[in-house]
Protein backbone atom coordinates (compact mmCIF):
# COMPACT_ATOMS: atom_id res chain seq x y z
CA UNK A 1 0.00 0.00 0.00
CA UNK A 2 0.94 3.61 -0.55
CA UNK A 3 -0.36 5.30 2.58
CA UNK A 4 -0.86 9.05 2.99
CA UNK A 5 -2.19 11.55 5.48
CA UNK A 6 -4.45 14.08 3.81
CA UNK A 7 -6.57 17.03 4.90
CA UNK A 8 -10.27 16.97 4.02
CA UNK A 9 -12.58 19.90 3.32
CA UNK A 10 -13.28 20.32 7.05
CA UNK A 11 -9.60 20.62 7.87
CA UNK A 12 -9.38 17.16 9.45
CA UNK A 13 -6.34 14.96 8.92
CA UNK A 14 -7.30 11.53 7.62
CA UNK A 15 -5.58 8.29 6.66
CA UNK A 16 -5.69 7.38 2.99
CA UNK A 17 -4.07 5.26 0.33
CA UNK A 18 -2.99 6.32 -3.14
CA UNK A 19 -4.72 4.44 -5.96
CA UNK A 20 -5.09 4.73 -9.74
CA UNK A 21 -1.35 5.26 -10.30
CA UNK A 22 -1.28 7.85 -7.50
CA UNK A 23 -3.93 9.98 -9.20
CA UNK A 24 -6.56 9.38 -6.52
CA UNK A 25 -6.77 8.89 -2.75
CA UNK A 26 -8.95 6.36 -0.96
CA UNK A 27 -10.27 7.70 2.36
CA UNK A 28 -9.82 4.54 4.43
CA UNK A 29 -12.21 5.46 7.24
CA UNK A 30 -14.93 6.52 4.83
CA UNK A 31 -14.42 3.32 2.84
CA UNK A 32 -14.95 1.33 6.03
CA UNK A 33 -18.11 3.27 6.84
CA UNK A 34 -19.47 2.75 3.34
CA UNK A 35 -18.86 -1.00 3.45
CA UNK A 36 -19.43 -1.87 7.12
CA UNK A 37 -20.98 1.10 8.87
CA UNK A 38 -19.46 2.75 11.93
CA UNK A 39 -15.77 3.51 12.30
CA UNK A 40 -12.58 1.50 12.83
CA UNK A 41 -10.04 2.77 15.38
CA UNK A 42 -7.16 1.31 13.35
CA UNK A 43 -8.02 3.69 10.50
CA UNK A 44 -8.02 6.87 12.59
CA UNK A 45 -4.56 7.80 11.27
CA UNK A 46 -1.56 6.29 9.55
CA UNK A 47 0.09 6.08 12.98
CA UNK A 48 -2.92 4.17 14.33
CA UNK A 49 -2.64 1.82 11.37
CA UNK A 50 1.04 1.21 12.15
CA UNK A 51 0.16 0.54 15.78
CA UNK A 52 -2.65 -1.86 14.86
CA UNK A 53 -0.35 -4.50 13.46
CA UNK A 54 -1.34 -7.14 10.95
CA UNK A 55 -5.03 -6.99 11.86
CA UNK A 56 -5.25 -3.36 10.81
CA UNK A 57 -3.20 -3.95 7.69
CA UNK A 58 -5.46 -6.81 6.62
CA UNK A 59 -8.46 -4.52 7.05
CA UNK A 60 -6.81 -1.74 5.03
CA UNK A 61 -5.87 -4.15 2.22
CA UNK A 62 -9.47 -5.34 1.99
CA UNK A 63 -10.74 -1.77 1.77
CA UNK A 64 -8.18 -0.99 -0.91
CA UNK A 65 -9.25 -4.01 -2.96
CA UNK A 66 -12.90 -2.93 -2.83
CA UNK A 67 -12.39 0.87 -2.93
CA UNK A 68 -15.99 2.17 -2.86
CA UNK A 69 -16.33 5.16 -5.18
CA UNK A 70 -17.87 7.34 -2.46
CA UNK A 71 -14.58 7.18 -0.55
CA UNK A 72 -12.34 8.12 -3.48
CA UNK A 73 -10.97 11.66 -3.90
CA UNK A 74 -8.85 12.97 -6.74
CA UNK A 75 -5.26 13.56 -5.70
CA UNK A 76 -5.40 17.12 -7.04
CA UNK A 77 -8.31 17.88 -4.71
CA UNK A 78 -6.61 16.96 -1.44
CA UNK A 79 -3.76 18.39 0.63
CA UNK A 80 -1.07 15.84 1.46
CA UNK A 81 0.87 16.13 4.67
CA UNK A 82 3.77 13.91 5.74
CA UNK A 83 2.73 10.26 6.05
CA UNK A 84 2.97 10.53 9.86
CA UNK A 85 3.03 14.15 11.06
CA UNK A 86 4.61 14.34 13.51
CA UNK A 87 6.19 10.93 14.06
CA UNK A 88 6.58 9.85 17.70
CA UNK A 89 10.37 10.03 17.33
CA UNK A 90 12.93 10.74 14.60
CA UNK A 91 16.54 9.73 14.22
CA UNK A 92 18.66 10.52 11.18
CA UNK A 93 21.64 8.26 10.54
CA UNK A 94 24.69 8.62 8.35
CA UNK A 95 24.64 5.52 6.16
CA UNK A 96 26.46 6.66 2.99
CA UNK A 97 30.24 7.03 3.26
CA UNK A 98 30.57 8.81 -0.09
CA UNK A 99 28.40 11.68 1.15
CA UNK A 100 30.57 12.11 4.24
CA UNK A 101 33.84 12.11 2.31
CA UNK A 102 32.60 14.48 -0.39
CA UNK A 103 31.01 16.85 2.14
CA UNK A 104 34.20 17.05 4.18
CA UNK A 105 36.23 17.70 1.02
CA UNK A 106 33.80 20.40 -0.13
CA UNK A 107 33.85 22.11 3.26
CA UNK A 108 37.66 22.20 3.21
CA UNK A 109 37.62 23.65 -0.28
CA UNK A 110 35.11 26.30 0.76
CA UNK A 111 37.40 27.39 3.60
CA UNK A 112 40.42 27.38 1.31
CA UNK A 113 38.69 29.57 -1.26
CA UNK A 114 38.56 32.37 1.32
CA UNK A 115 42.38 32.50 1.45
CA UNK A 116 44.88 34.18 -0.93
CA UNK A 117 46.24 30.84 -2.20
CA UNK A 118 43.40 28.29 -2.05
CA UNK A 119 45.37 25.36 -3.48
CA UNK A 120 48.26 25.79 -1.06
CA UNK A 121 45.84 26.17 1.83
CA UNK A 122 44.01 23.02 0.77
CA UNK A 123 47.23 20.99 0.62
CA UNK A 124 48.24 22.17 4.07
CA UNK A 125 44.95 21.39 5.77
CA UNK A 126 44.86 18.83 8.57
CA UNK A 127 42.20 16.19 7.82
CA UNK A 128 42.56 14.23 11.07
CA UNK A 129 39.20 15.39 12.48
CA UNK A 130 37.41 14.26 9.33
CA UNK A 131 39.29 10.98 9.39
CA UNK A 132 38.14 10.33 12.97
CA UNK A 133 34.53 10.78 11.90
CA UNK A 134 34.99 8.29 9.06
CA UNK A 135 36.62 5.82 11.44
CA UNK A 136 33.69 6.13 13.84
CA UNK A 137 31.22 5.82 10.97
CA UNK A 138 32.79 2.51 9.95
CA UNK A 139 32.76 1.13 13.50
CA UNK A 140 29.08 1.71 14.26
CA UNK A 141 25.98 3.54 13.02
CA UNK A 142 25.97 7.23 13.98
CA UNK A 143 22.93 9.48 14.17
CA UNK A 144 21.28 12.52 15.68
CA UNK A 145 17.73 13.04 16.90
CA UNK A 146 15.70 15.39 14.72
CA UNK A 147 13.00 17.90 15.57
CA UNK A 148 9.86 15.84 14.90
CA UNK A 149 7.70 18.95 15.10
CA UNK A 150 9.50 20.36 12.03
CA UNK A 151 8.05 17.59 9.83
CA UNK A 152 5.92 18.76 6.90
CA UNK A 153 4.55 17.09 3.82
CA UNK A 154 4.39 17.47 0.08
CA UNK A 155 1.68 20.15 0.08
CA UNK A 156 2.61 21.96 3.29
CA UNK A 157 4.21 25.38 3.36
CA UNK A 158 8.00 25.55 3.46
CA UNK A 159 9.62 28.52 5.18
CA UNK A 160 13.19 29.68 4.57
CA UNK A 161 14.87 30.16 7.98
CA UNK A 162 15.50 33.85 8.58
CA UNK A 163 19.01 33.24 9.97
CA UNK A 164 20.41 31.45 6.91
CA UNK A 165 21.80 32.51 3.54
CA UNK A 166 23.08 29.06 2.50
CA UNK A 167 20.17 26.66 2.28
CA UNK A 168 20.64 23.12 0.99
CA UNK A 169 18.55 20.03 0.33
CA UNK A 170 19.52 16.47 1.28
CA UNK A 171 18.27 13.42 -0.61
CA UNK A 172 17.45 10.68 1.86
CA UNK A 173 14.95 7.93 2.40
CA UNK A 174 13.93 6.25 5.60
CA UNK A 175 11.81 3.66 7.31
CA UNK A 176 9.02 3.69 9.87
CA UNK A 177 8.88 1.23 12.73
CA UNK A 178 5.78 -0.97 12.67
CA UNK A 179 6.25 -3.21 15.70
CA UNK A 180 7.39 -2.37 19.20
CA UNK A 181 10.68 -3.97 20.17
CA UNK A 182 13.77 -3.84 22.36
CA UNK A 183 17.16 -5.53 21.90
CA UNK A 184 16.12 -6.49 18.38
CA UNK A 185 18.48 -8.88 16.62
CA UNK A 186 19.57 -7.88 13.13
CA UNK A 187 18.05 -11.01 11.64
CA UNK A 188 14.64 -10.07 13.06
CA UNK A 189 14.84 -6.33 12.38
CA UNK A 190 13.10 -6.41 8.98
CA UNK A 191 9.98 -7.66 10.77
CA UNK A 192 9.82 -4.35 12.64
CA UNK A 193 9.76 -2.13 9.52
CA UNK A 194 6.32 -0.81 8.60
CA UNK A 195 7.29 1.04 5.43
CA UNK A 196 9.42 3.65 3.71
CA UNK A 197 9.28 7.26 2.52
CA UNK A 198 11.49 10.01 1.03
CA UNK A 199 13.10 12.53 3.34
CA UNK A 200 14.38 16.00 2.37
CA UNK A 201 16.56 16.98 5.32
CA UNK A 202 16.81 20.68 4.51
CA UNK A 203 19.96 22.20 6.01
CA UNK A 204 21.19 25.72 6.73
CA UNK A 205 24.84 25.16 5.87
CA UNK A 206 26.10 28.48 7.21
CA UNK A 207 24.58 27.83 10.64
CA UNK A 208 25.78 24.23 10.57
CA UNK A 209 29.36 25.28 9.82
CA UNK A 210 29.41 27.53 12.89
CA UNK A 211 28.03 25.01 15.35
CA UNK A 212 29.71 21.73 14.37
CA UNK A 213 32.93 22.74 16.11
CA UNK A 214 31.03 22.26 19.37
CA UNK A 215 31.18 18.49 18.77
CA UNK A 216 27.52 17.94 19.69
CA UNK A 217 26.22 17.42 16.19
CA UNK A 218 23.86 19.61 14.12
CA UNK A 219 21.47 21.97 15.87
CA UNK A 220 20.12 25.14 14.21
CA UNK A 221 21.69 24.02 10.95
CA UNK A 222 18.87 21.50 10.72
CA UNK A 223 16.48 22.56 13.45
CA UNK A 224 13.91 25.08 12.25
CA UNK A 225 10.25 24.98 11.29
CA UNK A 226 9.46 22.99 8.12
CA UNK A 227 13.04 21.66 7.87
CA UNK A 228 12.00 18.00 7.61
CA UNK A 229 10.00 17.45 4.43
CA UNK A 230 8.68 13.90 4.01
CA UNK A 231 6.50 12.06 1.50
CA UNK A 232 4.83 11.85 -0.90
CA UNK A 233 3.60 8.61 0.71
CA UNK A 234 4.56 5.74 2.97
CA UNK A 235 5.12 2.61 0.90
CA UNK A 236 4.54 -0.44 3.07
CA UNK A 237 7.41 -2.88 3.28
CA UNK A 238 5.46 -5.68 1.58
CA UNK A 239 4.96 -3.51 -1.51
CA UNK A 240 8.41 -1.97 -1.90
CA UNK A 241 10.33 -5.24 -2.04
CA UNK A 242 14.13 -4.90 -1.80
CA UNK A 243 14.90 -1.50 -0.25
CA UNK A 244 18.62 -1.85 -1.03
CA UNK A 245 18.54 -1.53 -4.80
CA UNK A 246 16.67 1.72 -5.40
CA UNK A 247 17.86 4.57 -7.62
CA UNK A 248 17.84 7.97 -5.92
CA UNK A 249 17.85 11.18 -7.98
CA UNK A 250 17.95 14.86 -7.00
CA UNK A 251 16.83 17.62 -9.37
CA UNK A 252 16.68 21.37 -8.92
CA UNK A 253 14.53 23.29 -11.40
CA UNK A 254 14.49 20.20 -13.61
CA UNK A 255 18.30 19.91 -13.72
CA UNK A 256 19.79 16.75 -12.26
CA UNK A 257 22.20 17.65 -9.46
CA UNK A 258 23.05 14.15 -8.33
CA UNK A 259 22.06 10.50 -8.09
CA UNK A 260 22.95 7.38 -6.16
CA UNK A 261 21.53 4.04 -5.11
CA UNK A 262 20.47 2.56 -1.79
CA UNK A 263 22.80 -0.39 -2.39
CA UNK A 264 25.63 1.91 -1.28
CA UNK A 265 24.40 2.11 2.33
CA UNK A 266 27.25 1.13 4.64
CA UNK A 267 24.66 0.53 7.35
CA UNK A 268 21.26 -0.87 6.37
CA UNK A 269 18.08 -0.28 8.36
CA UNK A 270 18.43 -3.70 9.97
CA UNK A 271 21.81 -2.58 11.32
CA UNK A 272 20.52 0.69 12.71
CA UNK A 273 17.45 -0.93 14.28
CA UNK A 274 19.66 -3.47 16.04
CA UNK A 275 21.97 -0.66 17.17
CA UNK A 276 19.33 1.76 18.46
CA UNK A 277 17.20 -0.88 20.17
CA UNK A 278 20.00 -1.96 22.51
CA UNK A 279 18.42 -1.45 25.96
CA UNK A 280 15.94 0.95 24.29
CA UNK A 281 12.39 0.30 23.15
CA UNK A 282 11.36 1.32 19.64
CA UNK A 283 7.69 2.15 19.06
CA UNK A 284 5.41 2.02 16.02
CA UNK A 285 5.61 5.16 13.91
CA UNK A 286 9.19 6.09 14.81
CA UNK A 287 11.22 7.24 11.79
CA UNK A 288 14.81 6.30 10.97
CA UNK A 289 16.50 8.28 8.19
CA UNK A 290 19.20 6.90 5.92
CA UNK A 291 21.29 10.05 5.82
CA UNK A 292 22.19 11.67 2.53
CA UNK A 293 23.12 9.52 -0.43
CA UNK A 294 26.43 10.36 -2.09
CA UNK A 295 25.95 13.24 -4.59
CA UNK A 296 22.61 13.92 -2.91
CA UNK A 297 23.04 17.52 -1.78
CA UNK A 298 24.33 20.87 -2.98
CA UNK A 299 27.16 21.09 -0.45
CA UNK A 300 29.07 18.32 -2.20
CA UNK A 301 29.22 20.61 -5.26
CA UNK A 302 29.37 23.91 -3.33
CA UNK A 303 25.99 24.84 -4.81
CA UNK A 304 23.11 26.19 -2.75
CA UNK A 305 19.43 26.90 -3.21
CA UNK A 306 17.84 30.21 -4.16
CA UNK A 307 14.36 31.50 -3.43
CA UNK A 308 11.94 30.08 -5.96
CA UNK A 309 13.97 26.93 -6.68
CA UNK A 310 12.01 23.72 -7.06
CA UNK A 311 13.66 20.65 -5.51
CA UNK A 312 12.51 17.22 -6.65
CA UNK A 313 13.83 14.17 -4.81
CA UNK A 314 13.01 10.83 -6.37
CA UNK A 315 13.42 7.36 -4.91
CA UNK A 316 12.55 4.41 -7.10
CA UNK A 317 9.37 2.68 -5.99
CA UNK A 318 8.31 5.52 -3.68
CA UNK A 319 7.83 8.50 -5.99
CA UNK A 320 8.90 12.14 -6.12
CA UNK A 321 9.01 14.56 -3.19
CA UNK A 322 8.68 18.11 -4.51
CA UNK A 323 9.49 21.24 -2.50
CA UNK A 324 9.54 24.83 -3.71
CA UNK A 325 11.81 27.22 -1.86
CA UNK A 326 10.24 30.57 -0.97
CA UNK A 327 11.31 33.73 0.78
CA UNK A 328 11.22 33.83 4.57
CA UNK A 329 7.74 32.71 5.56
CA UNK A 330 6.39 32.58 2.03
CA UNK A 331 4.16 29.64 1.02
CA UNK A 332 4.72 27.69 -2.17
Amino acid sequence: MRLVTFVNDDGLELAGALIDQDQAVLDLQKAYTELHGGRASALASVLALAESGEEGMTLARDLLARAPSAAVRQRSAVHLRAPIQPPPQMRDFSCFELHLRQSFAAARRARALRTPDPEATLRAMNTSADDRVIDTFNRQPIYYKCNRFAVVGLDDRFEWPAFSKALDFELEFGCYIGKRGKDIQRGKAREHIFGYTIFNDISARDAQAKEMGGMLGPAKGKDFDTANVMGPCLVTSDELGDPYDLDMIARVNGEEWGRGNTRDMRWQFEDVIAHVSQSETLYPGEFLGSGTVGNGCGLEQLRYLKPGDVVELEVEGIGVLRTQVGQVGDPF
